[in-house]
């Protein structure tokens, strides 16, 4: 009975031990910089110190799925080839034949700041002032429409030069709609966050083919397509890459200017290898580069909204390129106006 104890004591002994080892912090990832920013095609500078005095004999480190080996304490590690924003440097040390995991955070910055231009208006059609405009997009010459709000959202096929509304179904009173875009002869529109999902109709006489849901993303607000993924705002930092057939969320981009990352992007729209977003409640549009998130320019379409008539205006939301003529259009939510416009720099 006595060896019995004795040994008790000792496993006891062995646990406690090792769960205060666990819970000891031996070693700290720090990055180089008290603010942990880097602007892009800097090196982040990164350092393991050893809190408790153990050696390390190597480092892994994994930053946005690349994987790296040191052998010292003090590394670098390039941005060139990242994506910006935040994101967390993961590492295991290696010491005495265990290993530790690490983790700090860095802020990727661009190192340009955006280019800012205007616009002149080239053509005044009508549209309906009573569409809450929340998606726009060309499907060969005809401009397709997606409207919010509950109890009146929908989604339409529209005589861009007349503003006659050509074919149109409502949503569900409970459901609000937000963005559209079309590939592969489907429409995929964007509802808001009631129930986290789009709806997926056919274009050629808006059959309700099905639903999609969200995963990661908890909203839906813009969406767009460069003719083999979607690309889905939430309102977050975040702009979401979906398959083109299952719209599974695959990953994503942070939209990032020299100074921050980039919130409340809504309506989407792809032009020339771009992606140009509305901020909501803003008179402007972002250009982003899809490869890295880098907000490139800025389009001031401020005095736009002063032209609206219609008293229940709100704020600038919807743009439409129409890729064969290189024309583009924007609109705003219930304003009964949609102008042509060309972009010229400040």
């Amino acid at each position: 009975m006595r060896i019995y104890n004795l040994l008790i004591l000792f496993f006891l002994a062995f646990f406690f031990v090792a769960c205060e080892d666990e819970k000891t912090v031996h070693f700290v990832l720090k990055i180089d910089n008290n603010e942990q920013k880097v602007s892009l095609n800097e090196v982040i500078e990164v350092q393991i110190q050893a809190i408790t005095g153990k050696k390390i004999s190597k480092v892994e480190v994994e930053l946005q799925g690349k994987n790296f080996t040191f052998e010292e304490r003090n590394f670098q590690l390039e941005t060139k080839n990242l994506h910006l924003g935040n994101h967390s440097i993961k590492a295991k040390v290696f010491s005495d034949k265990n290993s530790y995991p690490v983790e700090a955070n860095v802020l990727i910055l661009n190192n340009t700041k955006p280019k800012v231009y205007s616009y002149e208006i080239v053509n005044t059609y009508p549209h309906d002032p009573n569409a809450y405009t929340q998606g726009l997009e060309f499907y060969q010459d005809t401009l397709y429409e997606s409207t919010g709000q509950y109890k009146q959202s929908s989604l339409r096929k529209v005589n861009y030069e007349t503003g006659e509304v050509l074919q149109k179904i409502n949503l569900p009173d409970d459901a609000f709609g937000e963005g559209l875009s079309i590939l592969n002869g489907k429409i995929r529109q964007l509802e808001w966050r009631r129930y986290k999902r789009g709806f997926t109709y056919a274009i050629s006489d808006f059959e309700k083919l099905g639903y999609f849901k969200y995963q990661e993303s908890q909203e839906g607000w813009g969406l767009c397509n460069d003719g083999e993924v979607f690309y889905k705002s939430d309102g977050t930092d975040k702009i979401w890459l979906l398959d083109a057939e299952t719209m599974e969320e695959l990953s994503y981009i942070q939209p990032t200017t020299h100074k921050s990352t980039s919130t409340r992007l809504n309506e989407l729209e792809w032009i020339e290898g771009k992606i140009y977003a509305n901020t909501y409640q803003k008179d402007g549009e972002a250009i982003i580069n899809p490869s890295n998130g880098a907000v490139e320019a800025i389009i001031d379409f401020r005095g736009l909204r002063d032209l609206i008539e219609s008293p229940q205006k709100d704020v600038l939301n919807g743009i439409a390129y129409h890729a064969p003529t290189q024309r583009l259009f924007v609109t705003g939510k219930n304003w009964d106006k949609l102008f042509e416009v060309s972009i010229v720099e400040k």
